[in-house]
């Protein structure tokens, strides 16, 4: 008789098992509410990106440059694109993807096309504040000096800090006749305001990779994102932190000088 019994609720174990493998095989299928990104492309702003220079120049003397100065980018899955279970759990133990809620990426409630135009707006906008903050730095005029960038079908606002320094070094350099970059491949991160602050952007660990890939040694960060930064930071780069547009100058001229450099 115990022999019976103990078959019977095998039997109901198994039975009543069967709906929780059914749900997770389904759950296992469904789409979730999260977005996947990797490493994406850098660009140089101080040379020429579609065949155009980005950063052009009048009503100033224009230096010629040596290095590069390396705005990086991350690639995140389309707003409309199904994650499933298997892709999130794929991203969790890579270090070159991030699992990200679907919400903090795309804005809930716009179609594609008014994601698409929301983010080359911001990054108009970046350019603006960018040219703002590189002339106040200098004290340059921006009714004398005119300044066009050329970087528009990389949307967001995150390269505002690159397009800041590359002002100001095709301008002043690093002062003292001089490259910013001391020919050096930098690369970095950062939104700005128009009086040259800097901002947080995300995605610094994937940024820092992409940069690592095409060749730069350094890369600027905005001071908060220091320890995501640090995370899976490639061999051989260095991370400076900086807060303004007037930090990222001077630290990277006390790169060259040899002098002291703040680090995370």
């Amino acid at each position: 008789m115990l022999s019976s019994l103990l078959r019977n609720r095998t039997h109901a174990l198994l039975l009543s098992g069967l709906p929780v493998l059914a749900l997770l095989g389904v759950a296992a299928l469904a789409p979730l509410p999260f977005t996947l990104a990797q490493p994406g492309s850098t660009s140089d702003v101080l040379g020429r990106h579609q065949g155009q220079e980005v950063i052009t120049i009048s009503g100033a003397p224009v230096r010629r440059t040596q290095g590069q100065l390396r705005m990086t980018t991350i690639v995140a899955t389309g707003p409309r694109t199904d994650v499933d279970l298997a892709d999130v759990v794929d991203g969790w133990f890579r270090t070159d993807r991030a699992v990200l809620p679907h919400d903090s990426v795309y804005p809930p409630g716009r179609t594609d096309r008014e994601i698409e135009k929301r983010n080359i707006a911001q990054m108009e906008e970046s350019q603006q504040d960018a040219t703002r903050a590189a002339l106040g730095y200098l004290g340059r005029s921006p009714k004398e000096v005119k300044v066009t960038l050329r970087l528009a079908d990389i949307g967001g606002p995150s390269a505002g800090l690159l397009f800041a320094l590359g002002i100001v070094d095709k301008l002043d350099g690093d002062g003292a006749g001089g490259d910013l970059t001391g020919g050096r491949t930098i690369a970095g991160t950062g939104t700005i305001s128009p009086d040259g602050t800097v901002g947080a952007v995300g995605g610094v660990s994937l940024k820092t990779q992409a940069a690592g890939r095409d060749g730069a040694t350094v890369f600027l960060v905005p001071k908060d994102e220091c320890a995501q930064a640090v995370s899976e930071l490639p061999d051989g780069m260095r991370l400076i932190p900086v807060t303004t547009l007037k930090d990222a100058v001077a630290s990277l001229r006390a790169l060259e000088q040899g002098t002291k450099v703040p680090s995370c």
